[in-house]
């Protein structure tokens, strides 16, 4: 397998929804609680985008394998098993080798860490090969926003929060006699998952724009996606509404001093958002229009991120 065909089969340009939110709970913790680990940075971002690359090769696989449509810019174009001719036992051996690198990372991050961490990388490792594999996976069901916004967007960031103020208290689990104590604070918590909602809602608005682009492909395939259930015209009205939710979301928390001042920054995102929301409005294809998804997350949680980075440092 050559190069440009393994990082199209691992959809490279892809992993900014994975690096993006890593990067937000770095800077988050610099910013609330001036916290920084390296080895543990190194680790997780390791694991991290070797897992994403092998869910999305995992995602193409499945995809060829269960095509019914075996025509159009989705097969011949699109899927770079066909586009490349490239062999199965291949694909499979590369997705083998990204899975055993994030396991191993991910294994020597918990012997940093605590137990807490391997159980909410495990749970996410389930979650993400059964993404799209397994007798019903969840990229076929109208759950894909939600998963895919929730652990990509929120559960990311906050491991990546975790990892460095693992010692700290917010999640405790103490095993005694056979009694499990869990100790949670509710309220960091609850914190962490609004500073990540920009990009919950900006990583559920790919996969929905991603969606909306395939609904024909999609019902002839029988992928029973989201914008299938709830019909077009209602898809494309949540994706503006998840745009607006994150506006909303970053002012309250400016507001009651959770996010620097420096957090209003995003706002100057609304105009170049909205337009791209117009756009996609007038037109749904992958090959036109669903990159402006992919840039209304960048450009939101790039800002976002260096807010906080310029708040941590101020």
């Amino acid at each position: 397998m050559s190069i440009p065909s393994f990082l199209k089969l691992v959809e490279i340009q892809t992993k900014v929804a994975s690096v993006i939110p890593f990067l937000l709970g770095t800077a988050y913790t610099l910013y609330r609680f001036n916290s920084f680990d390296l080895k543990n940075f190194i680790l997780m971002f390791i694991s991290l985008i070797a897992f994403d690359m092998a869910v999305t090769a995992t995602n193409n696989f499945y995809d060829y394998k269960n095509a019914k449509k075996t025509y159009g810019y989705n097969y011949e174009i699109h899927n770079v098993i066909v586009r490349s001719n490239l062999k199965e036992k291949t694909v499979l051996g590369v997705i083998f080798t990204l899975v055993l690198v994030a396991v191993i990372c991910g294994f020597i991050l918990f012997l940093n860490t605590n137990v807490f961490v391997l159980i909410l990388g495990g749970i996410s490792f389930v979650v993400g090969l059964t993404y799209s594999a397994g007798p019903i996976p969840i990229s076929r069901t109208p759950l894909g926003e939600t998963f895919s916004g929730i652990f990509m967007g929120f559960v990311i960031v906050f491991i990546s929060v975790y990892i460095h103020i693992y010692d700290e208290n917010i999640v405790k689990l103490i095993y005694n006699n056979g009694i499990l104590d869990i100790s949670i604070d509710i309220i960091e918590i609850i914190y962490i998952f609004l500073i990540s909602l920009p990009a919950v809602n900006g990583i559920a608005n790919i996969m929905l724009a991603n969606n909306i682009c395939d609904i024909e492909d999609d019902i002839e395939n029988r992928r029973y996606t989201l914008p299938i259930h709830i019909g077009k015209e209602n898809a494309l009205k949540l994706f503006k509404v998840l745009y607006y939710a994150i506006y909303i979301d970053l002012i309250i928390l400016v507001i009651i001093k959770i996010l620097p001042i420096y957090s209003l920054f995003v706002l100057l995102t609304i105009m170049p958002v909205i337009n791209n929301i117009q756009e996609f409005n007038k037109k749904q294809t992958k090959k036109d229009t669903f990159v402006l998804a992919v840039k209304n997350f960048v450009i939101i949680n790039i800002v976002h991120v260096i807010s906080l980075g310029i708040g941590a440092f101020s």
